[in-house]
C-alpha cells in the first residue's frame, strides 16, 4: 500500500510540472537559465526607466514655469526702476498748475508725486485729521480744502501734528487769506487703514479718502485727488521753486508741519528673480540626474 501510494504522489508531482511547464510561454521555454535571467533583468529595468520618467518630465516642467517666474521678475525690476527715476524727476522738477477735477485714474496715476501749485483760500468747514505715522512719531495729518479762483475745491495736506491735537483747534488756527501751495499731487486712500476702516459718523480717519470726507463735510466740486503741502506762502510772497520746508519745534508749535511726505517704493524684484533661477537651475540638474540614471539602469 505504501509504495502504491509514492508512486501516486510521484505522479501527481509529475503533472504539476508538466503544468507549470505549460504555463511558461513559448519564447521563454526555448531559452537556457541564462538567458532567462537576462531577460528578466532587462525587464526590470525597463520599469524602473519608466517609474522614472514621470519625475523627469514634472522636473522638467517646474525648471520651465521658475525660468519663467524668473524673467517676468526681470521684467517688474526694469518697470519699477523706470517708476522710481520717473518719479524722483517729478519731485524735484519746478512745480507745474494744478489739473482740473475731470483727469482720471490713469492720469493721476501717470503724475502721482508731480510738483504743483495753486493759489486760494482755506475752507475751514472741511477740515479734518487723518491718522499719520511719520519720522516725527505718531499723530494726524490736518486735510483742509482750498478754495480756487474758479470756484474748485482741493484738498491740501497741511502737515503733521501730534497725538492729542483736536479738529476744533486746528481749524480754529487755520491760515486766513489767500494762500499760494507748492506740494505733490497725489492719489486718494479710500477704505481706510490697516484693519482699520473710516469712520464717517465718529469723524475717525485712518485713510485720505477724499470722495468720503467730501460728502462727510458736504462739499461740492472736490478734486478726486489732494496734495501734499511742501511750502505754503501768503500769496504776492516770493518763494524759490526748489524751497521745501523743513520739520523743526517752532513749525510744531505754530501749526502743522508740512514737506513729510515720504516717497519710498519697495524694490526686491532682483532677489526674487535670482531666487526664481536658482529654483530653475535646481530643478534642472535634478532632471538631469535622473535621465542619466534611467541610462545607466
Amino acid at each position: 500500500m505504501r509504495g502504491r501510494r509514492d508512486k501516486i504522489e510521484v505522479g501527481h508531482d509529475r503533472k504539476r510540472r508538466l503544468q507549470a511547464y505549460s504555463d511558461i510561454p513559448p519564447l521563454i521555454q526555448s531559452k537556457t537559465p541564462a538567458q532567462v535571467m537576462m531577460m528578466t533583468e532587462n525587464h526590470e529595468t525597463q520599469v524602473r526607466a519608466k517609474s522614472l520618467s514621470a519625475p523627469f518630465v514634472l522636473l522638467l516642467l517646474a525648471a520651465l514655469l521658475f525660468s519663467a517666474l524668473g524673467i517676468w521678475q526681470v521684467k517688474r525690476l526694469a518697470w519699477k526702476q523706470d517708476l522710481i527715476a520717473r518719479v524722483e524727476q517729478r519731485v524735484h522738477a519746478a512745480p507745474v498748475a494744478v489739473p482740473g477735477n475731470d483727469v482720471g485714474p490713469a492720469f493721476l496715476a501717470d503724475h502721482e508725486y508731480q510738483r504743483v501749485q495753486l493759489r486760494g483760500h482755506y475752507v475751514v468747514s472741511g477740515t479734518a485729521l487723518v491718522r499719520a505715522v511719520t519720522t516725527l512719531g505718531a499723530g494726524y495729518w490736518v486735510l483742509t480744502p482750498l478754495k480756487l479762483e474758479d470756484g474748485r475745491l482741493i484738498y491740501v495736506n497741511r502737515g503733521y501734528v501730534p497725538v492729542g491735537s483736536k479738529v476744533e483747534a486746528e481749524r480754529a488756527r487755520t491760515p486766513q487769506g489767500e494762500y499760494q501751495i507748492t506740494g505733490l499731487l497725489r492719489l486718494p486712500e479710500p477704505g481706510g487703514g490697516f484693519l482699520r476702516s473710516n469712520d464717517a459718523e465718529g469723524d475717525k480717519w485712518y485713510s485720505r479718502d477724499i470722495e468720503l470726507l467730501s460728502q462727510t463735510r458736504r462739499l461740492s466740486h472736490v478734486a478726486p485727488f489732494f496734495v501734499d503741502a511742501q511750502v505754503a506762502s501768503k500769496a504776492g510772497n516770493v518763494v524759490a521753486n526748489n524751497v521745501s520746508v523743513q520739520s523743526s519745534s517752532a513749525n510744531q508749535q505754530d501749526g502743522p508741519v508740512p514737506g513729510l511726505t515720504v516717497i519710498s517704493f519697495p524694490n526686491n524684484h532682483l532677489s526674487y528673480a535670482l531666487t526664481w533661477f536658482a529654483m530653475a537651475v535646481l530643478s534642472a540638474g535634478m532632471a538631469l540626474w535622473l535621465r542619466r540614471r534611467g541610462r545607466d539602469l
